[in-house]
């Protein structure tokens, strides 16, 4: 128990611990602790599967975050754009998510006063070839459900958006914008309310099993310095869940990697899509009142125009495809959020497509955030992959890969079909 204490000593004292874990026997030298739930990341998703779990389904969660606070990957490197649902297959889980988690999302930020604004979208066809493309999307949204989506002329577009060149756009009133940090801090609040446990600068470094028992190895984060890639690492305590839910975002398919007991063979490929924002500087007044999204490109939805809540402007992201990312490298996070400004010269092209008057020198770098994806340069969609039992063989076990856009989007979503997986046991 002193070593659990000790992983979680940034956050709660060793009583409120107890009530997650009982102690259980000392093996080799390393400290055995029964627990119940245990959630891996403390991102967006991670907090708002353990919100559910334990709100709505009555389990005792633990969630173990190897970074030193919440949501310092992913889910603080995003465009904080609520979708609408539009761009996924029909049925794909992406579809699905997004628009399920859209309307619960909008729903909780009313009744939470979380700070979001539906604001609308537009996506715009600025060449004849991308007509077709704007067609297609139309009616990819309306089988999705997507309310209200509609087709106009440019000149329509104009009157919404003065500053806007295009031949046609899409429509859709139901996308906004959102305080993503508010929403984590409102879903851990409740979370944290209702019992569960967040342990932060602690790891999980890999797992076995016996039996049926998974059995977590947990070390503090600082040590994984000394790890490398052929390594398992020795653990500082093993935790004996119930239930796991793997919801390390960038690091998901790496720590699937380093549970012995899975069959690697159900594990995808991963691919880091790396995306710079710039932001506009040199202005007064915000030229849009609304998000502007181009025709989607490989691997992304194009560099489109989003507003913060404070109706500051910012252009983003590209892709650029990272190579040769090994898993520990992963797991610590060590990835270049560097925004080059020479970058720019990319973006202002792209950019007067369909924003012809924007202005030399205008553009400053922003941030820059990692696309945890499962499929590779030019191949096809790949959805949300949510592994069960049923993929992989291990009772108690949720994978989640490939949580990239719409994840924030989807959260809530996800959150309910992890619990309903898990609810048989």
């Amino acid at each position: 128990m002193m070593k659990l204490k000790k992983l979680s000593r940034n956050l709660v004292q060793i009583p409120s611990i107890r009530k997650k874990c009982s102690s259980s026997a000392a093996v080799a030298g390393i400290q055995k602790e029964k627990t119940d739930c245990v959630v891996i990341g403390a991102g967006v998703v991670g907090i708002a599967v353990a919100r559910e779990l334990c709100l709505n389904h009555n389990r005792n969660v633990l969630v173990i975050e190897s970074a030193s606070t919440f949501g310092t990957g992913s889910s603080s490197r995003n465009s904080e754009v609520i979708h609408g649902g539009i761009y996924y297959p029909p049925n794909s889980l992406k579809a699905r998510f997004c628009v399920r988690g859209r309307r619960l999302l909008y729903e909780y930020c009313n009744e939470h006063g979380i700070p979001h604004k539906q604001i609308g979208k537009l996506i715009v066809a600025c060449g004849h070839e991308e007509l077709p493309k704007l067609n297609y999307l139309l009616n990819r949204g309306n089988e999705n459900g997507v309310e209200g989506l509609r087709m106009m002329e440019g000149s329509d577009a104009l009157t919404l958006e003065p500053e806007l060149q295009c031949l046609k756009a899409l429509w859709s009133p139901t996308s906004g914008i959102i305080d993503s940090h508010s929403l984590m801090l409102s879903l851990m609040g409740e979370a944290e309310t209702h019992g569960t446990i967040f342990s932060y600068n602690s790891t999980v470094i890999g797992a076995h099993m016996e039996g049926n028992q998974i059995n977590l190895h947990i070390s503090e984060t600082k040590s994984l310095k000394n790890l490398d890639s052929k390594s398992q690492g020795n653990p500082d305590i093993i935790l004996l869940p119930k239930l796991v839910v793997n919801a390390a975002g960038l690091t998901s398919t790496a720590l699937a990697r380093r549970f012995n007991g899975i069959n690697h063979g159900v594990i995808p490929q991963s691919y880091y899509a790396r995306g710079c924002y710039f932001s506009l500087s040199n202005i007064t007044v915000s030229p849009f009142k609304h998000l502007i999204y181009p025709i989607p490109e490989d691997g992304g939805l194009g560099v489109h125009v989003t507003l913060d809540l404070d109706g500051n402007v910012k252009f983003g992201p590209d892709v650029e495809w990272l190579s040769d990312v090994d898993d520990i490298s992963s797991m610590q996070n060590k990835f270049d959020y560097t925004v080059c400004a020479d970058r720019a010269k990319k973006f202002y092209p792209a950019i007067r497509r369909y924003y012809p008057s924007l202005n030399d020198a205008s553009l400053q770098p922003a941030y820059a955030g990692i696309r945890p994806k499962i499929s590779g340069p030019g191949d096809a969609f790949s959805d949300f992959l949510i592994q069960g039992e049923e993929g992989h063989g291990i009772p108690g076990l949720v994978n989640l890969f490939g949580i990239e856009s719409p994840g924030l989007t989807s959260s809530m979503a996800i959150a309910e079909h992890v619990a309903a997986k898990l609810s048989r046991f």
